[in-house]
């Protein structure tokens, strides 16, 4: 893609705050995938990037020059870190895991809330699915091997009448026990554990935030306020997967409480592959649907949100204000349209990366060898603002934007 000199400049100097999702890994991951793919895409849309550290304190983050269209742009990102919060919720303790699960499919099963979820897209619904089935599968393997290990020691040893049976259940235990550590060793490419603590973490307030979790959102609320008072001409706030819901309530505090003066930066969120009905469908998430709802009508920023069918693990394509039953008369956000994973990657690289889940769900944060109107790094670093770089852009005609959710209540 030739580099185009015909847009004018509106942003110099943009403040960016990007809230990951449910991800127990050090912040630099996001540095890395930022400095490598963004060269990648610099390379094949035809303009300049660089990277270098982040000058002052505060959050993690890193500083981007660029030139796009002729236009110089500096960006300073910053990652909002709540990994440590997600790794004291995830427990290393195998009889907890299990009990996690117990408790998390009956929140959503009998409630209704996993039926309407498969009303709205059945790859999120499977991913959430995919946790439960490995971990019973894993616990069924366990026992089965373990039982193998109680007939043998009967079949051998059948003259220790009661003794052997003793040993044998004692071994049954053990061999069952010791096959669980070795899955749950494994779960860096099984990832069972991991996916059932992150659904486990919004089931077990059914959908309220934990106090820690409040605590730092509110932390995070007056960094990105303080952001809104400097010299620079948009606040950018890109919510990623759960970071998403988190940024809905960020910014509908600091709006309610008038943090964004009418006269400084433009104020922009983009949410990208966000799981948004998983948390708003729970019977309290009370405070997540009206923020929703409140923050779907300001005039005080832009919202864009942008997902993929190819994306398994995300709603693609689903209003997340509306198919949680909260949307207002007076609704202007968010615009809703789709990356178009299967058009902006070439079908080798399309081919390359269809089945490998995980990786699709961060592909919003790189590069696209064959990029349409969707690029993670113009939006970051570019000259345009992200209301005027959308400004007439027609919502995805496939988006599912009725209501589908059993709770809409916004008051606890």
């Amino acid at each position: 893609m030739a580099e185009q000199h015909d847009t004018p400049q509106e942003v110099t100097r943009r403040r960016v705050f990007y809230i990951p999702g449910y991800d127990p890994i050090h912040p630099r991951r996001y540095r890395e995938l930022y400095r490598k793919e963004g060269a990648a895409q610099a390379a094949i849309s035809g303009y300049a990037l660089t990277l270098s550290p982040k000058k002052g304190g505060g959050a993690y983050g890193w500083h981007v020059q660029t030139v796009m269209e002729g236009a110089e742009t500096q960006a300073d990102i910053e990652v909002l870190v709540w990994s440590d919060i997600v790794r004291d919720s995830m427990s290393n303790s195998i009889p907890a895991t299990y009990a996690q699960l117990l408790r998390t499919s009956w929140e959503y099963i009998a409630t209704g809330a996993l039926r309407r979820l498969m009303r709205l897209r059945k790859g999120p619904v499977i991913a959430a699915l995919y946790p439960v089935g490995a971990l019973l599968v894993q616990l069924g393997l366990a026992l089965l091997l373990g039982w193998v290990g109680f007939a043998l020691i009967g079949l051998l040893t059948p003259w220790l009448g009661i003794a052997a049976t003793l040993s044998g259940l004692i071994a049954w235990g053990g061999i069952a026990y010791a096959v669980l550590r070795w899955f749950r060793a494994r779960d860096g490419k099984l990832f069972a554990y991991y996916l059932m603590h992150d659904y486990a973490f919004s089931a077990l307030h059914r959908g309220a935030n934990p106090p820690a979790l409040e605590a730092r959102m509110s932390e995070f609320a007056a960094t990105i306020g303080t952001a809104l008072t400097e010299d620079v001409d948009e606040v950018l706030v890109v919510g990623h997967s759960s970071g998403a819901h988190l940024a809905v309530s960020i910014l509908a505090d600091l709006i309610r409480a008038g943090r964004v003066p009418a006269n400084g930066p433009r104020l922009a969120f983009l949410s990208l592959g966000q799981v948004v009905p998983m948390v708003s469908f729970l019977r309290d998430a009370h405070r997540l649907r009206a923020d929703l709802r409140f923050l779907s009508a300001s005039e005080a920023l832009s919202w864009v949100d942008v997902t993929a069918p190819g994306d398994g693990c995300a709603f693609a394509l689903c209003d997340p204000v509306s198919v949680s039953g909260v949307a207002p008369a007076d609704k202007r956000w968010p615009l809703v349209f789709s990356a178009q994973f299967t058009r902006s990657l070439s079908p080798e690289r399309w081919k390359e990366l269809r089945w490998r889940f995980f990786r699709l769900h961060f592909q919003y944060l790189c590069a696209f060898d064959r990029p349409r109107d969707y690029d993670y790094f113009r939006i970051t670093a570019g000259p345009l603002s992200l209301a005027s770089r959308y400004a007439g852009r027609p919502p995805s005609a496939s988006r599912i934007d009725h209501a589908v959710s059993k709770y809409t209540s916004v008051a606890a």
